[in-house]
């Protein structure tokens, strides 16, 4: 598989799309001074603590507080029995377990904590007291003593011998383990050079700790250019960079973190912009519309609320299968690949309902989800999917760290206010209607101009006629309808003349 790595920079925005076989399959957007947290250590102060619902409020010396439950404080969700299904007998809080929040924490009280789920919407950052430092083949999380293995490594032979491999090297003490998918046949040199490097960060996390003064910002993660090259860069893959300056700190970053390796590395001169050379300029807007195509004809639209997203399967055009049953079954099935790569591009999370079409063999129905579950295993996300019911509806959930990639990029319609639909001119027409003999009022022998959309002022002056007239005739009055294209359809403006 030719894996590419285009990395654009322009107008303080950094862009960077992962394309396999010349397909983009997943696409990350960083701007400046937008303060993205996911990863960060802090030195926090306990600024609240509220038993009602588990959770301290922490002052992390930001905008927006985060937010602490009592299973993160005593138990992190990034431990090895959660993340990566190995065992973690007791830990370092196994004895406080059970208890409130408030028996944990105090107001005023000094934490250390870092950021696991980025602030959405209203909501400030999760946070958590067990820390995970990543590293190109390993993740470090001081305060366990065991050794995981990523669940995305399934061969038995191969865990047993990453396993032997990193109990035969000397290792910091009071911290843990966990090979990442990226150590997947490496051997001793590339995980002690991880383990040194690791090392080497939480000792400047704690030398930090002994110097700030809470709240503080302790420990930046690395920026997006640094976090891809660490975690999708391999020997085969090819980066283009269309940045001199972001084409050297690269190189640099490239020998520095990657010494030894073969590093495919180029700059794109080319007066056209990188995404637009390798025609990915396109797919990325299509990734913001509702309905997406599929290759056989059908398609899918996708709907994102605040609580869930919303998946509906069509058949379209596509009618080329012997009968019904077989043209939904793989229709269901281009759409269940096809799925698993919008949420990659996307960056949704949350509670997920796909609404596949109706199938009526049972045997088709377990196909379609061991294609769906095949298919989200290349999500970097932790993804949770149910049996598709006889309706053919999946729930799943995808992990969420951070804003989806549509509400990092636009904003809620300030007309609609999100609904994605505002009032027809029928509806406006009416409503000026009301508006006209509320204005007027007892108000007798004046002239009254209404200004609005075109659509609304056509609707005013035929259909509604009438009843514009029945006004003037009751109030005595003069209503002059102005058509004005720069309002929107939903303004009316009112304005009295003496």
């Amino acid at each position: 598989m030719k894996q590419e790595i285009l990395i654009s920079f322009d107008a303080n925005e950094k862009r960077v799309a992962i394309l396999e076989d010349s397909r983009l399959e997943e696409f990350y957007i960083e701007r400046e001074g937008e303060g993205r947290m996911f990863g960060n250590i802090y030195k926090g102060r306990v600024k609240s603590v509220v038993p009602g619902i588990g959770a301290a409020f922490i002052d992390l010396g930001t905008k927006k507080d985060g937010f602490l439950y009592v299973t993160d404080a005593l138990k992190s969700p990034l431990d090895l029995e959660a993340e990566f299904g190995e065992s973690q007998e007791g830990g370092r809080h196994a004895e406080n377990r059970g208890k409130r929040i408030d028996e944990v924490l105090k107001v005023g009280q000094e934490v250390v904590v870092q950021v696991v789920k980025e602030a959405i919407g209203t909501k400030g950052p999760r946070l958590t007291s067990h820390f995970s430092i990543p590293g190109r083949y390993l993740v470090m999380m001081p305060g366990a003593d065991k050794v995981g293995v990523s669940r995305r490594i399934e061969d038995r032979v191969e865990r047993e011998r990453i396993r032997k491999v990193l109990n035969g090297i000397e290792r910091p003490k009071g911290a843990g383990f966990i090979v990442r998918t990226a150590g997947e046949g490496k051997g001793v040199n590339e995980f002690q050079r991880d383990i040194r490097y690791l090392a080497s960060v939480w000792e400047r996390v704690q030398s930090e700790l002994q110097k700030q003064k809470a709240p503080s910002l302790v420990r930046r993660e690395a920026d997006l250019i640094e976090r891809v090259i660490r975690d999708y860069f391999t020997e085969e893959t090819t980066i283009a960079v269309d940045h001199p300056e972001l084409f050297h700190r690269i190189k640099k970053f490239c020998q520095v973190y990657l010494p030894g390796q073969t590093v495919h590395l180029h700059h794109s001169r080319d007066r056209s912009t990188l995404f637009e050379k390798y025609n990915v300029e396109k797919e990325i807007e299509r990734t913001f519309q509702k309905s997406v195509p599929l290759k056989s004809g059908g398609y899918i639209v996708i709907e994102q609320t605040e609580g869930l997203v919303a998946i509906d399967v069509n058949t379209g055009r596509f009618t080329g299968r012997r009968n019904l049953e077989e043209t939904v079954y793989q229709t269901n099935l281009e759409a269940a690949w096809e799925v698993a790569r919008q949420l990659r591009l996307r960056d949704v999370g949350g509670i997920i309902i796909i609404d596949f079409i109706d199938m009526e063999r049972a045997h088709h129905r377990r196909e379609l989800s061991r294609v769906l579950k095949e298919a989200v295993k290349k999500d970097r996300a932790k993804t949770n999917i149910l049996q598709i019911s006889e309706l053919g509806l999946v729930e799943m959930t995808r992990q969420r760290i951070r804003p989806s990639l549509e509400s990092a990029m636009y904003d809620a319609c300030p007309y609609c206010e999100g609904k994605g639909m505002v009032k027809s001119a029928t509806t406006m027409a009416v409503q000026t209607v009301k508006e006209l003999r509320k204005a007027i009022g007892t108000a007798r022998s004046k002239i009254l101009n209404v200004y609005v959309h075109p659509k609304v002022a056509d609707r005013l002056l035929h259909q509604e006629k009438r009843a514009v007239q029945h006004i003037e005739r009751d109030s005595h009055s003069r209503i002059m309808v102005h058509s004005d294209p720069s309002l929107h359809l939903e303004d009316v403006n009112l304005t009295f003349v003496k």
